[in-house]
């Protein structure tokens, strides 16, 4: 019977899943899975061993705007995590995340003098259409929501978020104009000039 029991609770979980995702999708504040609620626990864990990782081993002037970020992570997570609520809308944030995959890929392969062959070229068309996809995309999706449902929203929550949501939406721009720049404009420039001293 004991088994029976474990049998029936083991084929059940699949199901109640996606009845706790499918809640989730449509109440991004108050409902929220063990699951969801461990993933942005440990992001956290995540972005504060990072931000004392660049603490005590780069240069605060080149890495300011990266500390800065996290900080306003571990704060808006953080609220989520302690308070049960919008844990749902911090997973949404951690799509943002897929990106990261092909930024720290570039990063790695420029200090690796990899920036002039193909595997880096296919990357960075690869990092700028995640970029937009998972990153931009994400972001105005969630300025949407937080609009949307400003009345749902208790003020200081609804402060914490937009003011957070509005500097990493910032950095995102200016990280994608450099993104353009360096891999994309600067790199059409360079050919054009090479074009221009062999004729």
């Amino acid at each position: 019977m004991e088994m029976e029991e474990h049998f029936y609770v083991f084929r059940s979980q699949p199901y109640y899943r996606i009845v706790v995702y499918a809640l989730m999708a449509e109440d991004l504040i108050e409902t929220h899975s063990v699951f969801s609620h461990t993933l942005v626990s440990v992001s956290i864990g995540y972005f504060i061993y990072d931000f004392f990782d660049m603490i005590f081993n780069q240069k605060i002037n080149q890495s300011w705007e990266l500390l800065f970020h996290h900080m306003v992570v571990i704060t808006c997570f953080g609220l989520s995590v302690l308070t049960h609520l919008y844990v749902g809308f911090a997973v949404v944030a951690l799509m943002v995340e897929i990106n990261s995959i092909f930024l720290h890929l570039r990063q790695m392969l420029r200090m690796a003098n990899m920036a002039e062959r193909v595997l880096y070229r296919v990357n960075s068309m690869v990092n700028l259409g995640t970029y937009v996809a998972f990153r931009i995309s994400t972001l105005a999706w969630m300025t949407r929501w937080l609009v949307l449902n400003r009345e749902r929203i208790p003020l200081l929550s609804y402060t914490v978020g937009s003011v957070g949501l509005a500097i990493v939406t910032v950095m995102t721009i200016v990280l994608f104009c450099r993104l353009l720049r360096t891999d994309f404009l600067k790199s059409s420039r360079e050919k054009e000039n090479k074009k221009d001293k062999e004729t």
